[in-house]
C-alpha cells in the first residue's frame, strides 16, 4: 500500500540516527533547560540569546521548531492596564519633561515610577517601583498594605541611596500620592525634578505600565499566595533574583539590566585607560 519494498523498510528500521537528530536531541535538552530555569516564561528569542552565550551558535528558525515540536512556549503579556492611583484635586502635579520620550544617554538621567497592586488571600498588598529608563533596572521598590505617600517615598528613598542620582528626572502618573506635599519636599531637598503625565493615560507612563505588565504576565497572573507574606518574598525573589539580575531585555539586545549596566562600566573603564595611555 505504501509502495515500499521490504529491503528498503528493514533498512530504514536499522539505520541509526542522522547526525541531526542527535544534535537536535542535545539541543532539545538545552532549550528545555533554560526553558525551566525562566519559569517556563521565555519564548524562542530569549532562549536563543541564552544558547549563544553558552557558545551555541544556532539559528532562530531551528530553536522555534524545536521548541514548538515539544510543547514549549514562551509567556505573552496581556494587553492594558489598571488604574491604581488617583489624583487629588487640591495639590499642583508637576509639568511633564518626558513627553512620551523614554529615551536616556546614561544612568540615572531618567526614573519613572508608578504602582500595581498583588491580590492575596489574606488581601491585597501593593508595590510601587522606580525604574531606570537607560537600564530598564528596578532602582528602588516597595512593599505595603495601603497606597500611601510613605511607600513611594519609601521606593524613592531607595533609588537615592542607591543609585546617588545627579538632577535625575522622576517621571510618574499624577497619583495622589506623587503629588504629596511630603513627596515633593523629599524631591527638592535631593535635587530630583519631578516629571508628571496627564491623566488615565497609561502612553504617558509606558515604560512603567510595560514592567507591569511583564510582572503580571510572569508572576503575579500565574500564582496564588495564601499570605502577604509569601507575596513579598515572591516579589522581592523577582525583582532582585530575576529581573534584575538575570531575565533577558529584548530593548537591551537580550541581556539583563544588570548586565548591560555592567558592560557599559567596562566599555567605560576601557576607553579611559586607552585616553590615558
Amino acid at each position: 500500500m505504501l509502495k515500499v519494498s521490504a529491503s528498503g523498510y528493514y533498512a530504514w528500521v536499522d539505520r541509526p540516527p542522522s547526525r541531526r537528530s542527535i544534535d537536535d536531541a542535545v539541543l532539545v535538552e538545552r532549550i528545555r533547560a533554560i526553558h525551566a530555569e525562566s519559569d517556563a516564561t521565555y519564548g524562542m528569542p530569549r532562549v536563543r540569546a541564552e544558547l549563544i552565550d553558552q557558545g551555541t551558535r544556532v539559528s532562530g528558525k531551528r530553536v522555534a521548531r524545536l521548541m514548538r515540536v515539544n510543547a514549549l512556549r514562551g509567556i505573552s503579556r496581556r494587553r492594558g492596564f489598571i488604574v491604581t492611583t488617583r489624583r487629588d484635586e487640591r495639590q499642583r502635579p508637576a509639568p511633564d519633561l518626558v513627553k512620551r520620550e523614554f529615551i536616556a544617554g546614561g544612568p540615572n538621567e531618567l526614573w519613572v515610577a508608578d504602582m500595581t497592586y498583588v491580590p492575596t488571600w489574606a488581601g491585597f498588598i501593593f508595590l510601587a517601583v522606580v525604574l531606570d529608563v537607560w537600564s530598564r533596572r528596578i532602582v528602588g521598590w516597595a512593599i505595603g498594605e495601603q497606597m500611601t505617600a510613605d511607600l513611594v517615598l519609601a521606593a524613592l528613598n531607595m533609588a537615592l541611596q542607591q543609585r546617588k542620582p545627579d538632577g535625575v528626572i522622576h517621571h510618574s502618573d499624577q497619583g495622589s500620592q506623587y503629588t504629596s506635599i511630603a513627596f515633593g519636599e523629599r524631591c527638592r531637598k535631593m535635587g530630583v525634578r519631578p516629571s508628571m503625565g496627564t491623566v488615565g493615560d497609561a502612553y504617558d507612563n509606558a515604560m512603567a505600565e510595560s514592567f507591569f505588565a511583564t510582572l503580571e504576565c510572569e508572576l503575579i497572573d500565574r500564582r496564588s499566595w495564601q499570605t502577604k507574606t509569601e507575596a513579598r518574598l515572591a516579589l522581592f525573589t523577582y525583582i532582585e533574583g530575576w529581573y534584575n539580575p538575570r531575565r533577558r531585555h529584548s530593548a537591551l539586545g537580550q541581556v539583563s539590566p544588570a548586565t548591560f549596566e555592567r558592560n557599559y562600566k567596562a566599555c567605560s573603564s576601557n576607553r579611559l585607560a586607552s585616553n590615558t595611555t
